[in-house]
């Protein structure tokens, strides 16, 4: 496996991702912003931040098999979300969890959090980029 996710010593133990990842693998996948739209281009979830931050991570995990890899490859995460609220945390790991029982694993790599005031498209509530590195 080309990452190895840690929790040094010295810093504080974040239970939904590791603050450390370090990636050996030989070729490395940038994939754009997803945001929650099906294979069709159709809003999945509209209204509903839980639903959408599923089909966002669940969007990576296609993406991720079509470069033969998976979310164990992935190096990075970061998430941008419309008008952040800490009181929107629970929807964001009941989407998190939701889409991990879909891909049939945890995503635990070191993710950014970041608060916007708008996306592409007003429907959208959520959009989440990935680096990953793939033996």
């Amino acid at each position: 496996m080309a990452i190895t996710l840690m929790n040094p010593d010295g810093l504080p133990k974040v239970d939904v991702y590791r603050q450390v990842s370090i990636a050996t693998g030989a070729k490395l996948v940038f994939v754009a912003g997803q945001v929650a739209w099906d294979a069709e281009g159709t809003t999945v979830g509209e209204g509903d931040l839980a639903a959408q931050v599923e089909q966002c991570y669940v969007n990576i995990g296609t993406v991720l098999a079509g470069a033969g890899g998976s979310f164990d490859d992935v190096a990075k995460l970061t998430v941008h979300v419309v008008d952040w609220t800490p009181d929107k945390m629970p929807l964001l790991l009941e989407g998190i969890t939701r889409a991990a029982a879909k891909l049939g694993t945890t995503p635990l790599a070191p993710a950014t959090l970041l608060g916007v005031a708008a996306l592409d498209v007003p429907d959208h509530l959520v959009e989440v980029e990935a680096v990953a590195v793939i033996d």
